[in-house]
């Protein structure tokens, strides 16, 4: 006798459900820093907003936003901030009013993660407006801020709307450029952490985030030769793949997608080091790391880093061996629930010696 379930039944036995946030929309260009304004009318956001930026990035750009804000006739007020801590995102929390529509961040790393964060936590829309492309935090709803001394990743905003000006971005250091070009390369060992978790843990796992994730570490990797300093088109191509990798991250619902041993080996080193790298530098050679401890192409890796001028060893992040070393030993303490190649307990100081020195880095 066969057992037939009811149409009903077949529905109710269906249990998943996902819930993403993506930007409406994405602004990537010359002179895209004019469309802040025009943007945040098709967005229908009200009308008063508050910028949070930093000194050097309220002069860069964050006076012209607020400029043609104001020709849209925004209500706009700038707060500037030192550090992306629990302390500036307090100041930030009290500084938004009843009638604030939405924050905006004009900056790098530190001004957007203080916005994200204090927008998320006043339950408002949030702009994001880089002015250096280096890190998916651009676009992506989690940021880094520093808690008690330590760097942790909370839960945020995912931007409304994302407006990347390629002439600005350009203009950067490029130093910023060719970290976000590690932070993107990170995919490589990230998806392949993922994958093994998924085998070995049954973790949840998305083949859409991975593939795309993947894709774009590949892509960027292909064309690492056409990187070069002070391009806008080289600043186009970074950003639409740091994009790229933040919409992979949303299709996830975690930072999985970009973000696995060998971004805990730089969490691990931003707390050893007595002065930590870039967090782009770092997970760049801590990619190439943990692609020698996957059987990967590590030497690819490392090139690519080369070709663009990033860190590849040690020297390179302008920090110790020793540091490197007991970054390594401890990085699997860096989120133990999240399964990579390192496994879940310490690297002993002979595999973490061994590793390093194979690859060059120390």
């Amino acid at each position: 006798m066969t057992d037939r379930k009811t149409e009903g039944e077949k529905r109710e036995g269906f249990k998943k459900f996902k819930d993403m946030e993506l930007p409406r929309n994405v602004v990537v260009g010359n002179e895209a820093i004019e469309q802040v304004g025009k943007t945040c009318d098709k967005l229908e956001l009200k009308k008063e907003a508050l910028i949070v930026c930093d000194p050097n990035t309220k002069k860069v750009a964050g006076e012209r936003v607020a400029d043609t804000l104001s020709e849209h006739d925004y209500e706009i007020s700038i707060e500037e901030i030192s550090g992306a801590n629990q302390e500036e995102v307090d100041k930030i929390s009290e500084k938004v009013g009843d009638e604030t529509g939405f924050l905006l961040g004009v900056g790098g790393g530190r001004s957007i993660d203080v916005a994200k964060y204090s927008s998320h936590l006043a339950g408002i829309p949030f702009v994001s407006i880089p002015t250096a492309a280096s890190h998916d935090g651009i676009a992506s709803g989690r940021a880094s801020i520093e808690r008690n001394g330590s760097k942790v990743s909370v839960a945020a905003q995912s931007p409304l709307a994302m407006i990347a000006d390629t002439g600005i971005i350009a203009e950067a250091p490029d130093r910023l450029l060719a970290a976000g070009c590690g932070d993107i390369i990170a995919n490589a060992t990230a998806v392949k952490d993922w994958e093994l978790a998924k085998r070995l843990r049954n973790d949840e796992f998305s083949h859409y985030a991975a593939n795309l994730s993947e894709m774009t570490s590949e892509l960027l990797l292909k064309n690492i030769d056409n990187i070069k300093p002070g391009l806008e088109e080289s600043a186009w191509q970074v950003v639409k793949a740091l994009v790229s990798s933040s919409v992979a991250m949303s299709i996830a619902g975690s930072s999985r997608p970009a973000s696995g041993s060998e971004h805990k080996f730089s969490h691990s080193l931003d707390e050893i080091a007595e002065e930590p790298a870039l967090h782009g530098e770092q997970c760049g050679v801590g990619t190439i790391i943990m692609k020698y401890l996957q059987g990967g192409d590590w030497k690819k890796i490392k090139n690519s880093l080369e070709a663009v001028d990033a860190p590849s060893t040690a020297r390179g992040l302008e920090v110790t061996e020793e540091e490197v070393i007991e970054a390594l030993i401890h990085a699997p303490e860096i989120r133990p629930e999240r399964y990579t190649i390192l496994g879940s307990t310490k690297m002993n100081r002979e595999a973490a010696e061994e590793a390093a020195k194979e690859t060059g880095v120390i």
